[in-house]
């Protein structure tokens, strides 16, 4: 777990660097166990009527899709950890379980799962990294990620690089946790949830240096919309260096900030206790500070 900087023998690598990868436990080169994956067909931005509505994709190297076990519902047999995997299509490494009866599932990585080490899930498992429990059975105060928003459902909150939620009480049904983004909200105790950090805790720090290594992972070129002439954009003509004299908007005029996107009828809202921190909220804070 680290950030490798190359010497500067050209442009390209002069701000780049990459992972070392010391949490793999296998070759780069190997392949994914072909049980669990499946083909992953690329839409290039665009929905089911062929229309694109998320911009800039497309092109980008070829992947499998590994199916990722966020239930974690095979209770009650332990399960060792054949290795540590490089999945591209998300954040966080991946680890290959094998059961007793010969089942091979993959799991979300936590900090300090190592190859030979045992997991299992169930409703009085010991509270160590990598094991499964409901949210009543978890110690307050221990990190926990790949949590369950409906009992059953499969792992929603925390499944990113580095993502830890903290178990802050429990009270009555709800226990109440705090997210990586400072939001504090409260999940039923059926839930389940794994113990642990997630793992690739400098992914952040990876500096991408060019954009020949973002076309590898399916990003085209982005052109600014005060580029442009006016006719093809609101924010676009000026003379000179403009910055579009108006708020950030579409090609067709729509606001691109400020607007809602939570909606306020659905019942996972209304569990919010605490907003999470903004960039903004953040700054306002210090100005009525000083």
């Amino acid at each position: 777990m680290g950030i490798r900087i190359y010497k500067p023998t050209s442009a390209g690598r002069r701000n780049s660097s990459v992972n070392d990868y010391n949490e793999i436990t296998y070759p780069l080169e190997n392949r994914a166990f072909k049980g669990l994956c499946e083909p992953l067909k690329r839409r290039g931005g665009r929905n089911h009527s062929g229309k694109i509505t998320a911009w800039h994709r497309g092109g980008g190297n070829k992947r499998q899709y590994r199916r990722i076990d966020f239930k974690r519902n095979c209770d009650d047999q332990p399960a060792k950890v054949l290795e540590v995997q490089y999945d591209p299509n998300r954040t966080c490494h991946i680890a290959l379980l094998a059961y007793a009866d010969g089942e091979k599932r993959y799991i979300l990585a936590p900090v300090g799962l190592k190859a030979g080490a045992l997991v299992e899930s169930g409703q009085k498992v010991e509270p160590k990294i990598g094991n499964c429990m409901p949210l009543a059975s978890i110690p307050i105060g221990m990190g926990i990620h790949n949590i369950e928003m409906i009992a059953g459902q499969g792992g929603k909150l925390v499944r990113t690089a580095g993502g830890e939620a903290k178990l802050l009480a429990r009270e009555a049904n709800w226990a109440t946790i705090q997210l990586p983004s400072g939001e504090v909200r409260q999940v039923r105790v059926e839930c389940r949830a794994t113990i642990g950090q997630l793992g690739n805790l400098d992914h952040q720090n990876v500096t991408i240096g060019k954009a020949g290594r973002k076309r590898h992972m399916g990003r085209r070129p982005h052109v600014r919309g005060k580029a442009m002439n006016p006719h093809a954009h609101p924010l676009g003509g000026g003379e000179g260096r403009s910055n579009g004299g108006r708020h950030p908007c579409s090609p067709w005029g729509q606001l691109a900030k400020g607007g809602r996107t939570r909606n306020p009828r659905k019942v996972s809202n209304r569990r919010i206790l605490r907003r999470r921190i903004t960039k903004s909220y953040g700054e306002a804070k210090l100005r009525r500070k000083w």
